[in-house]
């Protein structure tokens, strides 16, 4: 009975650890692609806590009508990376070129918006400007290069483990302040909904009681017009 139940302790333990490596590869791998065409801008919303660096690799591809495939962007395309802050302060606004890594940190908790737009006319000349962008977001700790750190700083691996460790510690933080300010300016929001829906009700109760008056004292000047009372 004691063997069953270790062999279900440990058979959860993996779960919960495949899980969590589940979730934290879920949350370290934000790549994607799309199309866009000349001169057209794509936006995307990220919710990033503050004080956190945020950085965005790219590259891009021209359709090939011979080929009938994605090839690599020739070097003169232009691609414009511009990022705002919650408050729709512009915090990067830069151009960069067909592939480019670009990297912004974060003042202010909330969602930040990301847009890329190519403004070269060179797409004109590839099958109406279809492109493809890839485009690849490291957040937080996974946006540390820390092979680079170790050489760098001269770190042992039991080192650089500890590094890696402080540093999602120091993320998981701030991904909870987030979460309170979230729940904060839900909370907020909520009370301002209910004080609302409270005024709008007394209003409606006050507008309800006006119109019956009215009718009663209507109704009673109409029947003593008709001396019927």
């Amino acid at each position: 009975m004691r063997a069953r139940r270790r062999r279900g302790a440990m058979a959860a333990g993996w779960f919960v650890a495949l899980l969590g490596a589940l979730l934290l590869a879920g949350r370290a791998a934000r790549g994607l692609y799309f199309h866009i065409g000349e001169t057209e801008k794509r936006c995307f919303i990220e919710e990033i806590p503050d004080e956190t660096m945020v950085i965005g690799n790219y590259r891009t591809q021209l359709w090939d009508k011979q080929a009938e495939a994605f090839l690599p962007s020739t070097p003169g395309l232009g691609m414009f990376v511009e990022v705002r802050d919650p408050d729709a302060k512009v915090i990067l606004s830069r151009q960069y070129g067909s592939e480019g890594r670009f990297t912004f940190t974060s003042h202010t908790p909330g969602e930040h918006q990301i847009c890329l737009h190519s403004n070269s006319t060179r797409l004109a000349l590839f099958a109406g400007g279809k492109l493809r962008v890839h485009l690849d977001l490291q957040v937080g700790e996974h946006a540390n290069n820390y092979p680079e750190i170790a050489a760098k700083d001269k770190l042992t691996e039991l080192q650089l483990r500890a590094r890696q460790l402080l540093d999602q510690v120091e993320q998981i933080q701030k991904e909870q302040n987030y979460q309170r300010f979230r729940e904060e300016r839900f909370r907020m929001t909520s009370e301002s909904t209910n004080q609302r829906v409270l005024w709008w009700s007394i209003a409606q109760t006050v507008i309800l009681l006006l119109t019956g008056i009215w009718q009663m004292r209507h109704l009673k000047s109409f029947f003593e017009a008709k001396k019927l009372v």
